[in-house]
């Protein structure tokens, strides 16, 4: 694994973009934190909870929008141009908040508008980082730059938050935007003065595409997605894995709350242990490189919900922490692991428009779990939506494994009757 993260690193494009992610990583980790903090102080007293929820989603969602409608622009762009053009509008709108902010000048319809716009073409910079992986890397070190790219992004959230709260403590949050706007074009910069001499070994625009990618229509990615069973049906796999996972963000805080009367450090270092495991899973996602992949996302699949058995079983605090930091080391090298089946499966051509797909529907997906945790939560209470979320991902992981195998004879058993 050693000699993979070696050549990974040596290789000049990602050598020099990498760092760039670390640090607008650690931005958006910050902004975790002043994008709600923001809001609620702009916001009127009587109607915090709609605009601070409001802010938090058009910090997101609309990068599902942005992906269908912006497909026709950024299309034939390198993955190395498409993560300049996410930054560099990132940079530009954030600075804009941020200096609205700092004056004073900034309500809460426009600053929501304005998030809006700053995320429409956030599924195409993700999709970029690993385009760019693919297309400078051989298959067999492709995990290894997808780990390290998703771990940037694990990373931030264990510290990025920790960041922005010691920074909000000193100043506004305009500032701290402010911060993560100047993140961005740290990353924009360094992507700009590199695509001059970017070389890609499967540029989007390859001259050995078909006509009918060159002609293609903006929902080219979507297109794909729905003529290659495997990636569509990987696709749903993770959205309906990361739809599982979204109600742990509502249940965990209601549990330690109101139903083990703790405070609010216990669900910090609930969460804290849970990104330190993400972390070193995802950097030891190049363990994995030679395992069949699909059995790796499957035991993610599985393991992630035993994982969580201990939290929706018992009130006590050892158990749940040791399952979380389980569960984080478990799930960190998912994002890698699936990255992978998705270059390898899908054409040069096409790579970036559908990961592009695949950001507009996994980002949605795990917000759409969220909706449905808060009245599940109010129904059945927080412990018991944690061990109904366990219960539902290990029989979804151990439903895929059956239709895979189910699959694998089908198509066994048809290629010895052609044969015969």
């Amino acid at each position: 694994m050693a000699g993979s993260y070696g050549r990974v690193l040596r290789q000049p494009a990602l050598r020099r973009i990498l760092p760039g992610m670390l640090v607008s990583a650690l931005g958006d980790g910050m902004s975790m934190v002043a994008v709600a903090w923001l809001a609620v102080q702009i916001a009127p007293a009587d109607q915090a909870g709609v605009w601070t929820g409001l802010a938090v989603a058009a910090y997101a969602l609309p990068a599902t929008l942005g992906a269908a409608l912006l497909a026709r622009f950024v299309r034939r762009f390198s993955g190395v141009r498409l993560v300049a053009v996410d930054a560099s509008l990132r940079a530009v709108v954030l600075g804009g908040i941020a200096a609205l902010a700092v004056a004073g000048a900034l309500g809460p319809a426009l600053y929501v508008g304005l998030l809006a716009l700053s995320s429409l073409l956030h599924a195409w910079g993700n999709a970029g980082a690993y385009t760019v992986v693919a297309e400078v890397l051989p298959e067999e070190d492709r995990v290894t730059g997808n780990a390290l790219v998703s771990t940037f992004t694990q990373a931030a959230v264990l510290v990025g938050p920790a960041l922005g709260g010691l920074l909000l403590a000193a100043v506004s949050p305009g500032w701290v935007i402010a911060a993560d706007a100047a993140s961005f074009a740290v990353l924009a910069a360094i992507c700009w003065a590199t695509a001059p001499g970017y070389t890609a070994t499967a540029s989007p625009d390859d001259a050995t595409a078909s006509p009918d990618d060159v002609t293609e229509e903006p929902a080219g990615g979507w297109r794909t997605l729905r003529s290659q069973p495997k990636l569509l049906g990987l696709l749903a796999v993770t959205c309906v894995f990361f739809f599982l996972y979204g109600p742990v963000e509502v249940a965990l805080p209601i549990h330690v709350a109101t139903e083990a009367h703790a405070s609010a450090s216990l669900l910090g270092l609930y969460w804290t242990v849970f990104g330190v495991g993400c972390t070193v899973g995802g950097l030891a996602a190049g363990f994995l490189r030679h395992q069949p992949l699909w059995l790796v996302v499957i035991s993610i699949i599985v393991g992630w919900g035993a994982a969580l058995l201990p939290l929706g079983l018992t009130d006590s605090v050892a158990p749940g922490l040791v399952g979380m930091a389980i569960g984080g080391l478990i799930y960190g090298p998912f994002t890698a692991i699936c990255t992978a089946l998705f270059q390898r499966l899908s054409p040069p051509s096409a790579l970036s428009r559908v990961l592009a797909a695949r950001s507009a529907l996994t980002i949605p997906a795990t917000a759409l779990g969220v909706m449905l945790g808060g009245p599940l939560v109010s129904a059945v209470g927080g412990r018991q939506t944690l061990l109904i979320s366990a219960v539902l991902t290990i029989a979804f992981g151990v439903a895929v494994a059956v239709v895979l195998a189910v699959a694998h004879n089908v198509g066994q058993r048809r290629e010895l009757a052609e044969a015969a």
